[in-house]
Formats: C-alpha cells, structure tokens, sequence
C-alpha cells in the first residue's frame, strides 16, 4: 500500500433495512478520508434508483423490533410490508437519521464511487437512466481490482 486509506463494499441487498449499513459506512470512511468504492450487484441496485421507493419485510428477520410480537404467519399477511416499513421511516425519522436518498447523495458529493454491477443491470433489464447520476457501470473485474488494493473490504 501507499499510504493511502481505501474501502471496498459490496452491496448485495435492496430493502431499506439494509440500504444503511453500506452507506453509512461509505460516507463515515470518505469523511476519514479513505478512498471508497461501492459494488452494487442483485437487489442492491434497487438502492440505485432515480425513483427510490425502497421497503421493509418483517419476514425472514426475527430480530426486528415490532411494536407488538407477531407469529410469523401474521407477517406474511396483506399490509404487513407496508406496515413495517412506515414504523421503520418513522423511527429514523424521529430519531434525525438521514435517508437513504441523502446518505447517497453524501457518497457522491464525497467522490465515493458506485460502481452498478453490468451483469445484474443486464440481468434485469434494468435501464441506466432509471438509475442515478455519477455512477459508474461495469462489471466485477472493476470492483476486484478495487478490492485488491484496500486496506478494508466489506460484504453487505
């Protein structure tokens, strides 16, 4: 290494649970001044896009808090998704935590690279102008040489 402090992400999920951890992770890194670069690839590149509509299941995670238990076939009802996912907006909300659509606009303005995964955009047709400004399509090969030379590499 040459002194320089790099990250590499790998951004695999597109919920909005999971939005956060790569981005806050990302923004804190860049603000200690580290060269960071993000690889979004399958459901993660749902956080990519221009119109962000990103949600929140309950299924699958036990470990989220609800006001109330539910059994897990209760989850799997009409309106739960819904549900969870205005108690969780809410939540950051109060709790002053920015949005995704901010934490991502603060990756770009600190020159952190998001690389979207080709082969998933062709994947699912995905169309680049449905996905934002500033960011950089290419394949694995670009992340892995990113990857190569950081000092920190993370899976999300």
């Amino acid at each position: 290494m040459n002194g320089e402090k790099k990250m590499a992400i790998i951004a695999t999920q597109g919920t909005l649970d999971w939005a956060y951890p790569p981005l806050i992770l990302a923004t804190t890194a860049a603000a200690l001044d580290y060269q960071v670069s993000m690889f979004y690839t399958f459901y993660g590149l749902q956080v990519l896009r221009k119109n962000l509509d990103l949600r929140l299941s309950p299924m699958g995670n036990p470990a989220m808090p609800m006001p109330v238990s539910l059994p897990v076939l209760m989850q799997a009802l009409p309106g739960m998704e819904a549900m969870a996912t205005a108690i969780m907006r809410k939540k950051l909300t109060k709790r002053g935590v920015a949005s995704v659509r901010t934490l991502r606009d603060m990756a770009l303005e600190s020159e952190v690279r998001i690389i979207a995964c080709q082969m998933t955009v062709d994947l699912f047709a995905f169309r680049r102008e449905d996905l934002i400004d500033g960011i950089v399509f290419a394949g694995a090969t670009a992340f892995m040489e990113a990857a190569a030379k950081a000092n920190i590499t993370l899976y999300t």
